[in-house]
């Protein structure tokens, strides 16, 4: 049984629309139901029935030093707060998933990354952010990071700062920081990871 009647786009930005269904209840019973995404119109996932990724959120152990990770601390405003989180972005047409994840990670830490393709694949294919509210997918990214943090690359709407967390910071800003789910349950794997086999969670 088909769970609407019409789409309707609400809203007309760049990287994020509303958009409201003229939803029906399984008893048919019609209800409005609103939902973002970065996709246009005609894109949109229901339509589509695809899972591809519009972002990816980055695992960049630091190479130098492998029992850190890097972490960013990010302004977000619609908490008017700074948050816990793992490098993230979206995907730009044309790349893959590996690709932009270099990019956003040059770009929001100054780092380079070298992206790690051994273990499951079944770990970096797109799942969902919060299929509550938005048919956005992301794909996980897991690699070094090497280099030397700098902001240079940083867009003026960013407000963010680079941190290498080790396992002791790590506990503690699970315990007591506002997090981010993704970087929340990857912090997991990274406590329990040995240095000399980071990814080892992968296989």
């Amino acid at each position: 049984m088909k769970k609407y009647t019409k789409i309707h786009k609400l809203s007309d930005n760049k990287f994020l629309n509303l958009f409201k269904l003229d939803a029906l209840t399984d008893s048919g019973r019609p209800f409005d139901y609103f939902f973002v995404s970065r996709r246009t119109a005609e894109n949109i996932k229901l339509l589509k029935k695809d899972t591809t990724a519009e972002g990816v959120v980055i695992y960049p152990i630091l190479k130098t030093d492998p029992e850190k990770i890097v972490m960013i601390k990010q302004y977000r405003y619609p908490l008017d707060d700074y948050l816990y989180e793992l490098p993230a972005g979206l995907i730009d047409e044309g790349e893959t998933p590996d690709i932009a994840a270099i990019r956003e990670m040059k770009e929001e830490t100054g780092l380079s990354f070298e992206v790690y393709t051994g273990g499951d694949q079944a770990y970096r294919r797109p799942f969902f952010m919060g299929a509550g509210f938005t048919d956005e997918s992301c794909n996980a990214v897991f690699g070094y990071a090497s280099g030397s943090i700098s902001r240079k690359d940083l867009e003026d709407t960013e407000s963010i700062q680079v941190l290498t967390v080790d396992k002791k910071e790590a506990t503690r800003i699970l315990k007591e920081e506002k997090v981010s789910l993704r970087a929340a349950y990857l912090l997991s794997h990274f406590l329990h990871a040995h240095k000399n086999m980071p990814f080892e969670f992968l296989d």
